[in-house]
C-alpha cells in the first residue's frame, strides 16, 4: 500500500486552512504552519481554526505547527497561502527547509510591488526550483464556502502537465473538482486582476449604482485582464474559464469576497485608512492594483478600470469624480 501524500500548508488564514481541509479530505497528510504557536495549539486541541474559520471542524489528518522545519519535512507539496506582498521575505527564510523535489503550490493572487512579478516568478526567483516544480491553484474558491464543503471547481496549473495531474489527484474530493491547465501566466493574471475589478465593483455597489454598472464593470474588467494576459503570452481562452470569468464573477458577486467588501466600504465614503481599520483579512487588490498597473504600463497595455481603482484607493480621488472621468473617455470599438 502506497504512503499517503504529504502536504505542508504555509499559512493558517481562511484560504490556507480551507485548502488544507481539501487536501486532507482527499487523503493527504496535512501540516499547517502558522507563525503563532497559540493558534497552532488551538487547531490541534480543538480541531478548529478559531481565528479564521470558527465553528468548522477540521479533519483528523490535518494538524498545525509553528515550526516551519517540521511542516516542510518530507512534503510532496508545499502550499504557500500567505499575503502576496510577504512572499519573497518569507520564502527566503523557508527555502533551506524545503523537502527535496517538493512541488511549490501558490494559492496567492497578486503581483509583487516593485518587481511586477507574478507569484510563480517570485517563487522561482527565490527558491530556484524551476517552473516544473511550481504550481498554481486558482478559480472561484471563496474560503468559507469551501470550508462548508459546498461544491466548487478550480484550476491547478503547472507548465508540466504531469505535475498538474499529480496535484489534481491530491486535491480532488466529492465537493472540490480541480481541472488542469498548463497556462500558468493566464491563470495567475486572472486571479490577480480579478481582485482589482472586485474592488471596482464593490465601490460601485457602495455608491448605490445598479446591476447594469456591475455587468459592465465585470465584462470590461475581463477585457482588460485578457489584453494584459495576451501581451504576456497567455492563452486568451484561459480567461473564459474558471481562472478568469469564474473567479471574477464569484469575487464581484459575493459578500464573502474581501476585495468586494473593501471596495463597498470605499464606495460608501469611508477613507482608505478607515476601510483598512474595519478589514480583518488581507484584500490583495488594495496593493496589487498598483503592481498590476505597473505591469500593464511596462507592456503598453491600456487598463482604464485598473487606473481608476488606483486613483480612488491610493490617490484619494473621490469615487464620483473617478466614475465621471471613466464614463467620459472617448468612444471606441468594443474589441480593442
Amino acid at each position: 500500500m502506497s504512503k499517503p501524500v504529504k502536504a505542508a500548508v504555509f499559512g493558517t488564514g481562511s484560504w490556507g486552512t480551507a485548502f488544507g481541509m481539501v487536501l486532507a479530505d482527499a487523503g493527504c497528510d496535512v501540516v499547517l504552519w502558522g507563525r503563532r504557536p497559540e493558534l497552532a495549539e488551538a487547531v490541534n486541541s480543538t480541531r478548529t481554526n478559531p481565528d479564521y474559520l470558527p465553528g468548522v471542524e477540521l479533519p483528523e489528518n490535518l494538524r498545525a505547527t509553528a515550526d516551519a522545519a517540521e511542516a516542510a519535512r518530507g512534503a510532496d507539496f508545499t502550499v504557500l497561502a500567505i499575503p502576496s506582498q510577504t512572499l519573497r521575505g518569507n520564502l527566503a527564510e523557508w527555502t533551506g527547509l524545503l523537502a527535496p523535489r517538493t512541488v511549490l503550490v501558490s494559492l496567492m493572487k497578486g503581483v509583487e510591488l516593485g518587481s511586477a512579478m507574478r507569484m510563480s516568478e517570485v517563487i522561482d526567483d527565490v527558491a530556484k526550483v524551476g517552473p516544473e516544480r511550481i504550481a498554481v491553484v486558482t478559480g472561484p474558491n471563496l474560503a468559507r464556502e469551501i470550508a462548508a464543503r459546498m461544491p466548487a471547481a478550480a484550476v491547478v496549473a503547472c507548465t508540466d502537465e504531469g505535475v498538474a495531474q499529480r496535484l489534481q489527484t491530491a486535491c480532488h474530493t466529492p465537493y472540490f473538482r480541480p481541472y488542469t491547465n498548463t497556462d500558468v501566466i493566464g491563470c495567475e493574471l486572472g486571479g490577480a486582476v480579478k481582485n482589482v475589478i472586485g474592488l471596482a465593483v464593490g465601490i460601485a455597489d457602495g455608491m448605490g449604482l445598479g446591476d447594469n454598472t456591475k455587468g459592465s464593470l465585470i465584462t470590461r474588467g475581463l477585457a482588460e485582464t485578457t489584453r494584459l494576459g495576451v501581451a504576456l503570452g497567455a492563452d486568451p481562452l484561459t480567461f473564459s474559464g474558471l481562472a478568469g470569468l469564474g473567479d471574477l464573477v464569484a469575487t464581484c458577486s459575493s459578500p464573502l469576497s474581501r476585495n468586494h467588501t473593501f471596495g463597498t466600504n470605499l464606495g460608501k465614503g469611508l477613507t482608505l485608512q478607515e476601510t483598512i481599520a474595519v478589514t480583518r483579512q488581507t484584500a490583495e487588490g488594495v496593493k496589487s492594483c498598483e503592481s498590476v498597473l505597473d505591469l500593464a504600463r511596462r507592456h503598453g497595455v491600456d487598463m482604464p478600470l485598473t487606473e481608476t481603482v488606483v486613483a480612488i484607493v491610493h490617490e484619494g480621488k473621490p469615487p464620483v469624480v473617478a466614475v465621471k472621468e471613466l464614463m467620459s473617455r472617448s468612444a471606441k470599438p468594443e474589441r480593442r
